[in-house]
């Protein structure tokens, strides 16, 4: 009898946490809006039944993905100006600016860096061309040969004078081998973790990455790409115990108005790190524009953005191209949307090349690539493997569009991470990014598709129903 009534109660009481769990997974996904991938909400929901008393306080740490609001609590909506019919923007430039991103702007003086010693002498340059101040953005700073590097010199250039900010993730400070913050500080570098996970955890911004990369000096020089502060980024360092081999990544420098929106993005999440809110953001404002082809623009992607900007200008480009798709990226897990796009783009005879590391440095994104990739390859696009890791990231379409920066064709890097990309639209800009990434490509091979076995079949699948990282 005792036993049949502690049964019943304990029924009971799992049937009222469930029940509570669901409530608050569908108040708080109405509430903050939060557009989730199907496989993420059957996965909360899963849990929220099975494992309610884990998943729940699990849910309420990781499970929001986006953070736009108003300073009234509601979220933000796109900045949408009306463009007159005159204005000479690019379709993927009218489509940002629909989304609120700022409009198409100038810039000068680009530099494509052609290797890692290239972008470390371009970094170098810019801190010690800084006169009045120096921000840097980066996932992770390492605790190496470059990390040490670049810390010394920010400590030195702080020390002179000019006002040096530093913005660290809040979890890849401790990837990078967690370096010695307080001795920047000390030297009077201002240093701001993004999300600490600490701090951060009850209001369900652990899972939520900064993954922007940028440098900026004065506001008019800005560095920036797909590269993390530390040695395997650039020249590597074989004076370890454990030798870092280079990686091949694509970064570039620039001058002028572009610059400044950097600026105003590097601003607005420090205003976040440091204070809890994002800098206000200004109205697009429409100006005179002597041709489309001189333009760029910041593509700004994330918990902080209404849309998934980088994501939907990535699958409308994939529709609309007419000629060809070219892309670079070291993990490739797209969902279904984004697969579906590339396939179809395929198969109506675009020519699709995709260019990836034959073996990257996270196992599990090799795993769960190759249904992809074998969809892919079956509609007639071209897979290529370089032999060395490749950190790269860009989508060309066409001769009209290059998207380069730190977004990577996952389901991470598109749907949770902020991420900061430039769209080019001048075609001989775009030609120069295609032949950076044809110079790789000459020293890949060809990805050949094989059916998987009934076991390697099952572990492509569990891994791939977790990519998406809930």
């Amino acid at each position: 009898m005792l036993h049949e009534l502690f049964q019943f109660h304990w029924i009971t009481l799992h049937g009222l946490v469930v029940s509570m769990g669901l409530t608050v997974y569908a108040i708080t996904s109405h509430i903050f809006r939060q557009r989730r991938h199907p496989s993420a909400s059957i996965a909360w929901l899963i849990g929220l039944i099975v494992f309610p008393y884990l998943i729940l306080p699990l849910y309420l740490m990781i499970g929001r993905r986006k953070m736009a609001f108003t300073a009234a609590g509601r979220m933000a909506p796109p900045l949408a100006p009306l463009l007159p019919s005159n204005h000479d923007l690019t379709t993927t430039g009218r489509l940002a600016a629909a989304m609120g991103l700022p409009i198409a702007t100038t810039f000068k003086q680009l530099a494509i860096h052609h290797d890692g010693g290239d972008a470390l002498r371009a970094l170098r340059a810019l801190i010690e061309a800084a006169k009045g101040s120096l921000d840097l953005c980066t996932f992770l700073l390492g605790r190496d040969v470059l990390g040490d590097e670049i810390a010394t010199l920010l400590m030195r250039r702080a020390r002179e004078g000019v006002r040096v900010r530093l913005l660290i993730d809040g979890v890849g400070v401790y990837l990078g081998g967690h370096p010695n913050l307080k001795r920047l500080s000390s030297a009077g570098v201002h240093v701001a973790l993004f999300v600490s996970p600490i701090r951060s955890a009850l209001r369900g911004r652990t899972n939520l990455r900064n993954h922007r990369k940028m440098v900026i000096a004065d506001g008019q020089w800005m560095w920036c790409g797909g590269r993390n502060l530390a040695a395997e980024y650039f020249e590597g360092d074989t004076t370890t115990a454990t030798p870092k081999e280079a990686w091949i990544d694509l970064s570039f420098d620039l001058r002028g108005p572009l610059a400044q929106q950097g600026q105003q993005q590097f601003d607005s999440d420090w205003s976040f790190a440091t204070q809890g809110t994002a800098a206000s953001r200004a109205e697009p404002t429409l100006r005179p524009v002597a041709t489309a082809a001189t333009n760029a623009q910041i593509i700004a992607s994330g918990p902080d953005q209404s849309d998934d900007t980088i994501y939907t200008l990535i699958v409308s480009g994939c529709f609309s191209a007419q000629s060809r798709i070219l892309a670079v990226t070291p993990y490739f897990v797209p969902d279904a949307t984004l697969l579906m796009a590339m396939t179809f783009a395929a198969r109506r005879g675009i020519a699709v090349d995709l260019l990836l590391p034959r073996k990257s440095n996270h196992r599990l994104a090799d795993i769960a690539r190759h249904a992809a990739l074998r969809d892919l390859t079956a509609a007639g696009a071209r897979v290529w493997l370089v032999p060395a890791m490749i950190h790269a990231k860009a989508v060309l379409i066409d001769s009209d569009l290059a998207l380069i920066g730190s977004a990577n064709l996952d389901e991470r890097s598109l749907f949770l991470n902020y991420e900061l990309m430039v769209a080019f639209y001048e075609p001989p800009v775009v030609r120069r990014f295609s032949d950076w990434i044809g110079m790789h490509l000459n020293t890949a091979t060809r990805y050949q598709s094989h059916p998987p076995g009934l076991f390697s079949g099952w572990i492509e699948g569990m891994v791939r129903w977790a990519a998406f990282q809930l």
